[in-house]
């Protein structure tokens, strides 16, 4: 079971996660999509990411997400830079269904600024769920 005390949420089903910081003040998240995007986008059949050292601002399109369903986009939750993309995502997209918490993470980014993002309990009520996913 995922625990989601550590995460952060964006009403547009983006997940946040900040790394742990040696001093305690991370500039550094991870960023997917939640369970709930996942399971209605349905199969997921292509990934595009920005590269390693694209810059992105908070609320802008920075990706695609294709499915059998449809074609989604990967806005960003905040403004920075991409230190990683997860290319195991783009050679096996059904990594975003499978483990869209775990394996299936889209981009790591060193950020500049946090924007103020959901709490769990803020997505569980935008999306109506009762908590068996996020």
């Amino acid at each position: 079971m995922t625990d989601y005390s550590d995460l952060k949420f964006t009403a547009e089903h983006e997940w946040v996660r900040l790394d742990a910081a040696a001093d305690g003040v991370s500039t550094r998240a991870t960023i997917g999509i939640t369970a709930y995007a996942a399971e209605k986008l349905g199969d997921v059949v292509y990934v595009d990411l920005p590269d390693e050292g694209s810059a992105i601002a908070d609320g802008a399109v920075v990706g695609e997400i294709e499915s059998t369903k449809s074609v989604g986009e990967l806005f960003a939750p905040l403004t920075g830079v991409v230190l990683e993309k997860n290319s195991a995502v783009e050679e096996s997209p059904e990594l975003v269904n499978s483990d869209p918490f775990g394996e299936g993470w889209l981009i790591r980014v060193e950020f500049t600024e946090l924007p103020e993002l959901l709490s769990y309990a803020d997505y569980q009520a935008l999306t109506g769920d009762d908590g068996a996913s996020a």
